[in-house]
This record gives C-alpha cells, sequence and structure tokens, in this order.
C-alpha cells in the first residue's frame, strides 16, 4: 500500500485492520483453518466457555456460532458439553487437536504479527505495543483471551 498523506484517521485504522486480518488470514490458512475456526478455538483453548457467551463475545448470533461450532465439531476440534451446575446450559470446549491447533494459531499470530510493524524504529515499535495495549484494556477483553 503506497503512503498517502491524504488518508484521514479512520482510514489508516482501516488499512492497519486490512493488514491485520490479511496476516490472520495467512496463518489460519496454513493451519487448515477459518479465520473464524481459529478465533473461536483461541477463544477457548484454556477453558470451556458458554455458546451464550462465546457469541456474544465474538460478536455472532446464536444461529452462526451454531453452525460454526457445528462445522468446527465435525472436524473433531471442539466439543459441546453441559454445565454441572445447569444442565440447559451448552458449555464448548477443546478437543486435545483443538487445543493443539489453537495454541499454534496463538503462537503463530503473536510470533509473525508484529511483523506488519518491522519498518518502525524500535522506538515506534514500543510505542504501538504501548498504544495496542492501552486499546485492549480499554475494550475489556478478558484477561483470559490475552494469555
Amino acid at each position: 500500500m503506497a503512503s498517502d498523506a491524504g488518508l484521514g484517521y479512520g482510514d489508516k485504522l482501516f488499512w492497519l485492520s486490512v493488514l491485520i486480518q490479511r496476516r490472520y488470514a495467512q496463518i489460519c490458512a496454513e493451519l487448515d483453518l477459518t479465520p473464524m475456526q481459529a478465533t473461536l478455538l483461541c477463544a477457548i483453548k484454556d477453558e470451556p466457555k458458554r455458546m451464550t457467551y462465546l457469541a456474544a463475545s465474538l460478536g455472532m448470533t446464536k444461529n452462526a456460532l451454531s453452525q460454526l461450532v457445528d462445522r468446527t465439531e465435525r472436524r473433531d476440534l471442539v466439543n459441546r458439553v453441559g454445565s454441572d451446575q445447569d444442565r440447559r446450559v451448552i458449555m464448548l470446549g477443546v478437543t486435545p487437536t483443538g487445543k493443539v491447533l489453537a495454541d499454534a494459531v496463538y503462537a503463530e499470530t503473536a510470533d509473525r504479527l508484529p511483523d506488519i510493524a518491522k519498518n518502525l524504529t524500535p522506538d515506534d515499535q514500543r510505542d504501538l505495543e504501548r498504544v495496542a495495549t492501552t486499546v485492549v484494556d480499554a475494550a475489556d477483553v478478558p484477561a483470559s483471551a490475552r494469555s
């Protein structure tokens, strides 16, 4: 993407989002996952979560999440389990295979995503990290999703 001083702040954030999504999609494709499957696996990699919580936190309708889970479950990457506290509650957890893939997505993303800032000076990279941390913290992303 050529530099364009005429781009506004929102435009620049849009293109940053495109760069991040493109890199994430490459990583997911290399692991034979769709970006949504990978995001789902990462959201539950450390502990099962309620389906209603996942729908809300991933910004999906319950129906869309259910379809995603069905496709991912057919690949033996996730499983639905009932809650010990309430049989009406459906929890979603990763299978051993799903855990391996989730850990791989997380590690590859954490390792390779910073490459989009490789042309920045070390000081600018630290500034970007600081700003990204502030944005994520302000967005109230659960700590378990950041590990």
